[in-house]
């Protein structure tokens, strides 16, 4: 029997006899899925210029941003929206959950027919406060300010259930949102403070799309080993690794199937793709398809240069995942 490819995203969000892995790539390329999220807020202004050589933007929250210009496309928080406690009383949180800012999403889901409909996320209440406040500034609210972190924490965990009751609504299938919560070799925060601060807002904010028959899909750089059995415990179905390689992919294979998770991956960005070694990344490719069989959806990385890697690179990875696809399409 065919299976449209969002039965085949879901078989592998599930692990449940998916009969090919899931594809997620640009370019014109194989592509299981189809987004959407909120529209431009029409009582918001964007602001954009670039001085010498580094480019300012603000964002919907009051965060001031910037980069260098001809760099990484993303950049870091220059001046946050909430510099200063004070300025709680008054903050008002964007209009993300207006209902016709969803219009659009629910017109693109209506017309699709076959692909798994993706609802996205601005993230969840770790990757908002932390830029709220910037990040140096909050690692230290969550211990000198507990309480106003809560709050603050409470504000847009708020906002974020009715952003996923928007989608639901306009017929998204899944909700993906990007959270980092390690480094290299560890978490950025103890689990135990994990588990207390921010696991209940995971369960609610995870079980309003579980409930709706939705899907939960999360990215995360970096080590977090010790939290993934919170996170399946809450209802997240796959992991978004850009460097799956980072625990080792034997290890990481054990412990999804142990925990139920799907893994949502390129081939490692940090210790294989910038290698430029064709047979090195091909080969990273290949242990992917044998290790996550049944729990992978393949994607590339959506800033090439950013990296080093080239597209050439890219594709060689592409071609291994396509071929695999293919010889059971």
């Amino acid at each position: 029997m065919d299976m449209t490819p969002r039965e085949i995203i879901r078989r592998n969000l599930e692990g449940r006899d998916a009969p090919r892995i899931g594809m997620n790539f640009s370019g014109g390329r194989w592509n299981d899925f189809t987004g959407g999220g909120a529209s431009a807020s029409g009582s918001w202004t964007p602001r954009r210029w670039t001085d010498g050589g580094v480019e300012y933007y603000d964002d919907e929250w009051g965060n001031l941003w910037h980069r260098l210009v001809g760099m990484s496309s993303g950049g870091e928080v220059h001046t946050p929206a909430l510099a200063d406690w004070a300025a709680l009383e008054t903050y008002r949180l964007p209009d993300l959950d207006a209902p016709e800012r969803y219009e659009a999403a629910r017109a693109a889901f209506a017309a699709e027919g076959e692909r798994f409909r993706m609802g996205w996320l601005p993230g969840f209440p770790f990757a908002i406060c932390r830029y709220l406040r910037k990040m140096e500034v909050y690692f230290q609210d969550l211990a000198t300010d507990p309480e106003l972190i809560e709050r603050l924490h409470g504000m847009v965990a708020d906002l974020l259930e009715r952003v996923i009751i928007r989608l639901a609504d306009a017929g998204a299938d899944g909700i993906f949102f990007c959270e980092d919560w390690g480094v290299q070799n560890r978490l950025l925060i103890s689990p135990a403070m994990f588990r207390r601060l921010y696991k209940p807002h995971f369960a609610r904010l995870c079980g309003a799309a579980r409930t709706r028959g939705m899907h939960v899909i999360m990215h995360s750089c970096g080590w977090v080993w010790e939290i993934l059995p919170d996170l399946a415990e809450v209802g997240v179905s796959a992991m978004q690794f850009d460097q799956p390689a980072l625990c080792g992919l034997e290890a990481l294979s054990g412990r999804f199937r142990e925990l139920g998770l799907a893994l949502h991956a390129p081939v490692d960005i940090q210790k294989v793709m910038p290698t430029g070694d064709r047979a090195l990344i091909e080969g990273g490719a290949r242990e992917m398809l044998r290790l996550f069989a049944g729990r992978l959806i393949a994607k590339d990385y959506p800033d090439l240069h950013g990296i080093g890697v080239e597209p050439e690179w890219d594709g060689w990875a592409y071609d291994v995942f396509r071929a695999a696809a293919e010889r059971v399409e």
